[in-house]
Order: structure tokens, then sequence, then C-alpha cells
């Protein structure tokens, strides 16, 4: 298609769909790659990790071509709206993109560019593997036990969530039809109201869990955990688990994929797990978030409703170090948006210092997702060594008394070399 302000490569091809029931593509060795470098931040990160994940590419017999897309600011700038139609259509006909964090400004018609982007392109799976990497300061005892893969649903329950202000006349409405249509007691206290409402649907539970099971088989883990507070919320995060362990016990072999009981903790001696199955289980989110820290390596891949999925993800984060290193990507049925799991932090944007590990680990699962798993085992060897090393930027540099400071520029130049010399 053509395009009113994106200027495409003058050489690459376009990565094309081969199979629309698995989402299997076609990924030719110079792929055309839209890219938002993002708001903040973004402006520094976005090309220090063009750096590395071209070098990547080139390490080992591959070239990106690169189409910078807007969003943000950016595209307030030349189009005057914060995410024009073409940007959207660019990322869905390209199917695989990367971007760096975006600022929803007030009034901007959107609760979240991020959100709205990933619902636009049905990019139904928010996928954040979280590994240490050696040198990165943590305050765990031993981060190193952290390895775990978080989906979290990327459609729903909150992210389509309808709310109405208290004070309004359509929250009153609403309240009277709970109160005396529906024969609920809305609060136990009087006085203005704020009400919400959050879907959870089959559909969008099953396919979730489905494609977080297929990626632990297909990765050797031994666990699911489905996480949700469906003790309390029994008809949208219970029916999550429900759905979930229905996905568990009848679209699968038995001997592929083991669900656990509810007994399972209390009677282990009593269950019999074939042994090599994948174990599907459910957590409560509150648990959950104690069981992380407590028993880490116990956990390979959660599968969680968008805001415990938040929540538990960024925890995660926590464990080995910071958002500052934490990568994430969202997919759909044969598309793949990577980013950062950071925000743009608008203080630092600008100053040359922010660390674009995250951006660079992002593109990593980008790469794998386009079978490129050399170049992204590459871009993780380097990225960790760059660090081990103690060439690190300010984030890190301040909590290491054997570091060596350095902007954002010099970081990436630095994992270059060191791509170059793994390669």
């Amino acid at each position: 298609m053509s395009y009113e302000h994106i200027e495409p490569p003058e050489e690459g091809t376009k990565i094309e769909l081969t199979d629309e029931e698995t989402g299997e593509l076609s990924v030719p060795n110079d792929p055309v790659i839209p890219i938002i470098h993002g708001d903040g931040i973004g402006k520094d990160v976005g090309p220090a990790a063009q750096k590395v994940l071209d070098a990547a590419a080139e390490a080992t017999g591959r070239q990106i071509n690169w189409m910078e897309v807007y969003a943000g600011q950016s595209a307030r700038d030349i189009y005057d709206e914060n995410l024009p139609d073409e940007t959207v259509e660019a990322i869905r006909e390209h199917r695989v993109a990367i971007k760096g964090p975006l600022t929803t400004p007030v009034g901007a018609g959107f609760r979240s560019l991020n959100v709205a982007l990933r619902q636009t392109l049905d990019l139904f799976a928010n996928v954040r593997p979280t590994y240490y990497l050696d040198g990165v300061p943590s305050p765990m005892k031993a981060p190193e036990e952290m390895d775990m893969v978080t989906f979290r649903e990327n459609t729903e329950d909150v992210y389509a969530g309808i709310e109405w202000e208290a004070g309004t006349e359509d929250v009153e409405k609403v309240r009277e039809f709970v109160e005396e249509e529906m024969g609920f007691d809305s609060t136990m206290h009087d006085g203005p109201i704020g009400i919400g409402i959050k879907p959870i649907t089959e559909f969008a539970s099953k396919r979730l869990v489905r494609e977080a099971i297929d990626y632990a088989i297909e990765n050797d883990r031994d666990t699911v955990t489905l996480v949700h507070k469906g003790n309390i919320m029994k008809f949208t995060e219970g029916q999550f688990g429900d759905w979930g362990m229905e996905v568990a016990e009848e679209e699968y072999d038995d001997e592929e994929v083991f669900a656990a009981p509810d007994s399972l903790w209390e009677e282990q001696d009593e269950v019999d797990i074939p042994e090599d199955a994948v174990m599907v289980e459910e957590r409560l989110a509150d648990a959950m978030l104690q069981w992380m820290q407590l028993r880490t390596d116990e956990f390979d891949v959660l599968a969680m409703p968008n805001l415990n999925g938040d929540y538990l993800s960024d925890a995660a984060g926590a464990q080995i170090g910071g958002l500052g290193v934490a990568p994430g990507a969202n997919f759909g049925a044969g598309r793949c948006l990577a980013e950062p799991v950071h925000g743009s932090a608008p203080k630092r944007a600008g100053q040359n210092q922010a660390n674009p590990s995250a951006l660079m680990l992002s593109g990593r699962l980008m790469f794998e997702y386009m079978g490129w798993e050399d170049a992204g085992t590459l871009i993780r060897d380097a990225v960790e060594k760059t660090i081990d090393d103690g060439t690190v930027t300010y984030d890190l540099a301040r909590q290491r008394e054997d570091a060596e400071k350095v902007s954002t520029t010099e970081y990436a130049e630095k994992v270059v070399e060191n791509i170059e010399k793994l390669s």
C-alpha cells in the first residue's frame, strides 16, 4: 500500500502469512520491519536498540530494512493525531514490528495508546519472559532462580472495562438498575459512587491459555499456572480459571498435558503425573505474589487475566533488577509487536542516559518469533556480557561500585562490540 507520511525502505521483502489457522509466517532474510521509536526516552533507546538488532541480524547473515512509523508525540507533530490509521495499517500489513514506550496525553481520546494498538490489531497475548542477567543488581538473594514467562490477556478485563463517574446522571442510572432491577446492593455506603464493569469471555480466556500451554510444550516448560482471584470474583476471574482448565482437560492428550485437580497439594502422593507432561494448575493472585518470591524456581509459565498480569509481571521484573531490563511483546494470529515493559520516563528524555536493554531484549523476542533464534541468543548474551563486565547506564551504575557509567549510545556500541566477539 502507499502511505502519506511513511517512507518505505528502498529495499527489503515483506513478511507474509502462509497459514491462517496456525499463524505461520514466511520470513525472508531481508524483512521490512516497522519501528516506532516512541515518546520520552524512546528517542534515545529506539535508535540504540536498532543498532544492536542490526548487528545481530548481520552477524547471522541477514539484514533488517527499517520503516519508521509514528504514534504519540511524533504522530502529533506530523499528523496532528496520536495514532494515525496508516501507522496501524503499516504494522498490520508487515505483521512484525517493534516500538518504544508511548505516553498518552490527557484528552487524547484513548485510555492508552499502547492498549489501542493491542486491541486494534487483536494482539491478544502480552508475553513477558523474566530471567536474570549476570551483573544486574537485584533485591533478591537468588535472582537467578527467576526464569518465568507471563501470558497476560490483552484485549478485555480492565482493558475493555466500562466506568461511570461519581456524581453523573449515568452512574445513577446504573446504580438504580443494579439495585432495583437486579436486586443487588451496589454499596453499603451512602453518597457519591463510581461504578465499573469488566468483561471476561470464554473465547479470549481459552485462546490465551491455549497459547500459554502451546508455548510450554514447545519450550520444554514443566508447568502452566492460571492466576486469578476466582474465590471472590467467581463469574469473571473464576470463569477464567474454569475455562482454562477446560482447555487443558479437553484439548490435549493426557500424556502431554496434566490438568491438576484441586486436591493436588493435599494429596501429592496419590496423584500420578505423567513424566513429560506439562502440568496446568490454578493459583490465587494474592498468594501468587508471595509464591513468586518464596518458591521462585517452582513456576515456569503463568497465564492470567489482564489486571493480574499487569501486577504480577511488574513484580517479577522487580525480582530480576527492575523494568529497565524487562522485555515484552504482544502476539496475535500471525502478528507480533515487541515493546519494553517500562514507560517513557519523560524526565530522562533526550539526555542519552536511559537503559536500552529492555528494548534490545524485546527485539530478541521479535527475532525468536521470526525464527531467528540464533540472532536472538546473540542479543541476550551480548547484553549480559556488557552488563556483567560493568559497562552500564546510570540506573545500574548507581547500584554498583565497580561500574563504568556510560551513555545510552556508548552502551549500545559496547553491546554491538560484544555481538561481534560472540558471533
